[in-house]
């Protein structure tokens, strides 16, 4: 007998005969003998609903006033689900966030998990109860009510799975399993059986939104193995492990883009060794995350920075910047939107020179203009206009074969 942590996303329990199929993907665990931990997502849309009523009373609402709203959403689930399980027999109890002892940082809107303390949890283990448990909340050590961010159920499952020591984590969702690129636009691609951390956590980073990077991140730090899996069909899924099993000559093992990028430029920047904090400093304190960056440096005494944000904080990032203008000292600034980020990934691309120049001259090839670009060891990312961005998918995942991976099954290590 195990533990074995469950995560069902909204789709998969957007209606009442869904939750009852859920409530059967759990009873057949717990009769394989293992106690079950259930963390689940707002049903369906619920959590867009909640949002656009906050937006009818407001157009800047307070985050601390939307996270108590939208973790409504999670509630309705968590009570529906534990009233399915006891109409099949089974005893279950329905915990919030903060009742099943997940304590973040004082952030609204985007908290990370400090701590877990899972007495409560485990306490109904031991009474044989299946705990189900709502995700992408939790609470401060003041008491306030926050949210992980979108896809924070993701982060709620592995953390409780890692603070549980529990045995396996499965990640239920509306596709199969991981896949070469997103399947909804990338009609060709495959799905994988396995990946590994380091490619999954880049791949959920690039904008793959099959799982939340902050779940990948606490899978690796704890070696708690992943099963990503269809809650709706009987096939097997895709396990995200420390080492996975590697197709001979897969190079690149993913497509991920990402739309609403946008490329903000600070001109006249002193060629000073503080200006780049000076810049980035504030924005960080401000919670502005900085994607790319690209400095201009030349034999002027002023420089140029590059850098690209998600379009939903661009205004954010420019409140920022006008506001340090002095302390920072640059002549103005200028941005340009509509962009898009095309990724490759691989660890196959440690050992093979030449992955980069491929994919620049693909893209070439297609009539794409690369406007910034950003490496690491085992991913090359490309900015591009956001209406060539599927055009751009599409031919990477042509040129790097990823239309017909077949790889063995990876048994969980």
């Amino acid at each position: 007998m195990g533990i074995i942590v469950q995560k069902f996303g909204g789709t998969s329990v957007a209606s009442v005969e869904k939750i009852f199929n859920v409530a059967n993907r759990i009873l057949e665990e717990k009769q394989n003998g293992n106690d079950v931990v259930v963390v689940v997502s707002a049903m369906g849309k619920s959590t867009d609903e909640l949002i656009s009523l906050a937006k009818q009373v407001t157009s800047n609402p307070s985050k601390q006033e939307l996270d108590m709203l939208v973790t409504t959403g999670e509630q309705v689930t968590i009570s529906l689900l534990s009233m399915a399980l006891h109409e099949k027999g089974y005893e279950a109890v329905s915990m919030t966030g903060w009742q099943a002892g997940i304590q973040t940082e004082p952030i609204h809107g985007s908290a990370r998990i400090q701590n877990i303390d899972t007495t409560r949890v485990q306490n109904a283990l031991n009474e044989g109860k299946v705990v189900v448990v709502a995700g992408f909340q939790g609470v401060t050590e003041d008491g306030e009510i926050t949210t992980l961010g979108r896809g924070g159920s993701d982060t709620s499952a592995v953390a409780l799975a890692a603070a549980l020591n529990a045995d396996r984590c499965d990640i239920y969702t509306d596709v199969t399993g991981v896949y070469t690129a997103d399947p909804r636009y990338i009609k060709s691609a495959s799905k994988l059986s396995s990946i590994s951390y380091d490619e999954m956590l880049e791949l959920a980073n690039l904008g793959a939104g099959v799982l939340h990077p902050r779940s990948v991140e606490f899978a690796k730090n704890y070696k708690i193995p992943l099963v990503v899996r269809s809650s709706m069909e009987r096939v097997e899924g895709t396990y995200v492990l420390e080492e996975a099993n590697m197709e001979e000559n897969l190079v690149v093992r993913g497509v991920a883009f990402e739309k609403d990028i946008t490329k903000l430029t600070v001109f006249g920047l002193p060629k000073e060794i503080e200006s780049l904090s000076s810049v980035f400093t504030p924005l960080a304190k401000h919670n502005v995350n900085v994607d790319i960056i690209i400095q201009n440096v030349s034999d002027k005494k002023l420089n140029t920075l590059s850098f690209s944000v998600k379009t939903d904080e661009l205004q954010d990032a420019l409140n920022v910047l006008e506001n340090n203008r002095e302390a920072i000292g640059y002549d103005h600034l200028e941005y340009e939107s509509g962009l898009a980020k095309v990724s490759i990934v691989g660890s196959g691309m440690i050992s093979n020179p030449g992955v980069a120049a491929k994919m620049f001259a693909s893209l070439s090839e297609e009539g794409i203009f690369v406007k910034m670009v950003s490496t690491s060891e085992i991913k090359v990312s490309a900015v591009v206009n956001e209406e060539q961005m599927l055009a751009a998918a599409e031919k990477l995942h042509e040129t790097f074969g990823l239309s017909k991976v077949n790889q063995p099954v990876a048994a969980v290590k």
